[in-house]
């Protein structure tokens, strides 16, 4: 099952705004995430992502999130999808939110 189905930096911001019931999983390398990550991101690698999704709250919204948006953050996604999770991927990535967060 192929999810085509992300979030905007301003939905997100809206959603944590409102304490909508959500996580944020940063996908990238720890070396990455430890340079810069959206402050309420979670990490767990792309790589390790199968094996603790099955502990994750089936409830939720997982909104993953990799350096620029669409690569690593899409087949994040895509693999919480396959896993029943109901999921999406931020466009734009960190950079993009971390950057609208200082205009």
């Amino acid at each position: 099952m192929k999810t085509e189905n992300n979030i905007s930096k301003e939905e997100l911001q809206l959603m944590l705004e409102n304490a909508a019931p959500l996580a944020i999983i940063d996908v990238r390398s720890k070396e990455e995430y430890d340079e810069n990550h959206i402050p309420e991101a979670i990490y767990i690698p792309l790589d390790q992502l199968k094996k603790i999704a099955r502990f994750l709250n089936c409830n939720a919204l997982y909104v993953t999130a990799c350096g620029k948006g669409g690569g690593r953050s899409a087949q994040g996604a895509e693999i919480l999808s396959e896993m029943g999770l109901k999921s999406t991927w931020l466009i734009g990535g960190t950079f993009g939110f971390l950057s609208s967060e200082e205009e």
